[in-house]
């Protein structure tokens, strides 16, 4: 009897720390789409870039009172950074309270930020429906999951995006704001809530959650940018791609794809050659001619200003 009762015990234990993991990988996560919700937590306030004495500094939220800090010589990613190794550090708030009084808040914009588009492009979106796009369009915005309308070939792109916030998730995680410029559905610039990320992988003070060629920036799971520049999220972002879409005699493909990519203004790919689709993209034919989508992933990643210059 007494055997028995230790067995049920047990299996009463082992039970609920199973149901316990459940719940906590089913909890609802906090997400915040927008400056008013978000200024409710005061973490937020914290959160972002600064810079003092010659060098920039990003600190990320981490929920649970904790932040993961990068100090980088020289100035932030784009604007000084000389490329010297990154100092990564996880701090409680009060140790983040002590090192904010010493350094200037500053609030990157980026240069192509409200870029008009220019004579003979296709405006996609400009605020609301479209013929040229189908998708969610709410509050004057395009939220992920939609797609152009028209196919086209070669191609100068320009975009505006915002990442929600979710502190709750750690950093990396695929949960954390995932979206993607999918071209013709083959070759992914991906979206992500990476800022506060060092791409040397083994050099952060946390362990990472996914490959850093998932992360923002990243032609997803193909290769990393030149420059880490991911801003916080709510900041409203920039990708401007200019496109070479692969050549075909007949069935054959004659030359890859190619792609030259600028986020928030700084050159990320420099004419980059795809000698295939990435990710999941791969999987698919390549065409000479496609639509973009604006990846969903569950998360409301939002996107405005859309316009595309096709070139003949």
């Amino acid at each position: 009897m007494q055997i028995l009762k230790r067995l049920l015990f047990l299996f009463f234990w082992l039970n609920s720390i199973v149901w316990a993991g459940y719940c906590a990988e089913n909890v609802e996560v906090p997400t915040y789409i927008d400056l008013r919700s978000a200024s409710e937590r005061p973490e937020f306030a914290i959160q972002g870039e600064y810079e003092a004495d010659g060098k920039g500094v990003q600190i990320a939220d981490l929920g649970r009172g904790e932040f993961h800090v990068l100090t980088y010589s020289g100035g932030l990613p784009g604007a000084g950074w000389n490329g010297d190794a990154i100092m990564a550090e996880k701090l409680k708030r009060v140790q983040v309270d002590k090192l904010v009084k010493g350094l200037k808040r500053v609030e990157r914009r980026s240069p192509t930020l409200g870029k008009k588009a220019p004579e003979g492009a296709m405006v996609i979106f400009d605020g609301k429906p479209s013929d040229l796009v189908k998708g969610q369009v709410e509050g004057g915005l395009l939220w992920a999951g939609g797609s152009t309308t028209l196919p086209t070939g070669d191609f100068e792109l320009h975009l505006e995006f915002r990442v929600p916030y979710k502190p709750a998730r750690p950093l990396s995680n695929q949960d954390r704001g995932n979206s993607g410029i999918y071209i013709f559905g083959n070759y992914e610039v991906q979206i992500l809530d990476t800022f506060g990320l060092d791409f040397d992988t083994d050099n952060n003070a946390l362990k990472v959650g996914s490959l850093n060629s998932q992360w923002c920036g990243s032609f997803y799971k193909f290769i990393t940018p030149d420059v880490p520049m991911a801003f916080p999220p709510l900041q409203w972002q920039t990708y401007d791609i200019a496109f070479t879409a692969p050549r075909f005699e007949g069935d054959k493909k004659v030359k890859n794809a190619r792609a030259t990519v600028r986020h928030n203004g700084v050159l990320i790919h420099d004419d980059l050659e795809l000698p295939g689709g990435t990710g999941n993209g791969a999987k698919r034919p390549e065409a000479p001619q496609g639509n973009i989508l604006f990846q969903g992933h569950g998360n409301p990643v939002a996107f405005r200003n859309v316009w595309l210059l096709e070139k003949r």
